[in-house]
């Protein structure tokens, strides 16, 4: 977490904003988002907005996408907000680390059983989404979310948001350059496989800590499978199903024979440190507190 700067708004609808959730120098991130709460203090939210030169009005219809949509492993957005001109979305805060706050948090890049932990946690959601006919299209370091009870992933329609199909979108704000699959970022449709892509990236970020590290950089008992993933042809990646039979330890899979689709990703074996992390940001959320409008500037209306 950060602190806000003078540019923050202090409230977003009725939400009081207390700290940013990113780094100023963190890329990839889609939207500007904060850790807020309401104001008789009974909620804590993530609230999101569009970055500056965002179209508000794609980033508003996948703020609605994810609204509607219910799959496990999604940071679950509950309320839409705003105006045409600055939308926002809330979703119910957990202490959370963004995977690059984790990889600080950590000293580096994550242990190999926590990078397969993860990959699994990641798959698993996605093959959920894919076989519902969603595809996210915003999955990247940034847009996963750690959290004890395992991974969230924001960033829902992130590549759909930034620009429409038919229009090259590299380049564009809140895209990771590593986690664009070429065929999106030449203006493609985005599809189920560009999200493994963007799996395949950002497995190599927690493993190395960067998105298109080199190829001996990768543990070797992972290499061939995120190489697969980061594959230029779509058609040579492998499907998410296929990516978390992979990276499910057998014994898992022998004790819940049934079918992807059973529920939210398990809870991975989390870093010592980031635990740690996790609770002393989870007690400053708690400390922090609620300000008053009267205390300071009132809520501006374009938020409300």
């Amino acid at each position: 977490m950060e602190p806000l700067r003078h540019d923050d708004p202090p409230w977003i609808g009725p939400h009081a904003v207390l700290v940013r959730l990113d780094a100023d120098f963190e890329r990839g991130v889609s939207a500007r988002r904060y850790v807020a709460r309401s104001a008789d203090g009974g909620r804590t939210s993530i609230v999101l907005l569009p970055l500056p030169g965002a179209d508000p009005g794609r980033w508003a219809v996948e703020a609605e996408g994810a609204r509607r949509v219910s799959v496990p492993g999604f940071l679950p957005v509950v309320e839409v907000g705003g105006t045409a001109e600055l939308p926002w979305c809330a979703a119910p805060y957990v202490p959370a680390l963004p995977l690059p706050a984790a990889l600080r948090a950590h000293g580096g890049p994550l242990p190999e059983a926590a990078v397969r932990a993860l990959g699994a946690a990641l798959a698993r959601t996605l093959a959920t989404a894919h076989a519902h006919g969603v595809t996210h299209a915003g999955l990247s370091p940034s847009a996963v979310l750690l959290t004890t009870d395992g991974p969230r992933l924001s960033g829902f329609g992130a590549v759909r948001a930034a620009g429409p199909d038919g229009e090259r979108r590299d380049g564009l704000p809140g895209l990771e350059p590593g986690c664009l699959a070429p065929e999106q970022a030449s203006g493609g449709r985005p599809r189920p496989l560009g999200d493994v892509y963007a799996l395949g990236a950002v497995l190599a970020h927690a493993a190395t800590g960067h998105t298109v590290p080199e190829r001996d950089e990768l543990p070797a008992p992972l290499r061939a499978l995120i190489t697969s993933c980061l594959a230029r042809d779509p058609a040579a990646r492998p499907q998410a199903h296929q990516v978390l039979a992979l990276l499910e330890p057998p014994v898992h899979r022998a004790a819940h024979p049934a079918t992807v689709l059973d529920g939210a990703p398990a809870p991975g074996p989390l870093p010592a440190l980031l635990v740690a992390a996790l609770a002393r940001q989870g007690a400053g959320v708690l400390a922090a507190e609620t300000p008053s409008p009267a205390a300071g500037s009132p809520r501006p209306t374009a938020l409300d």
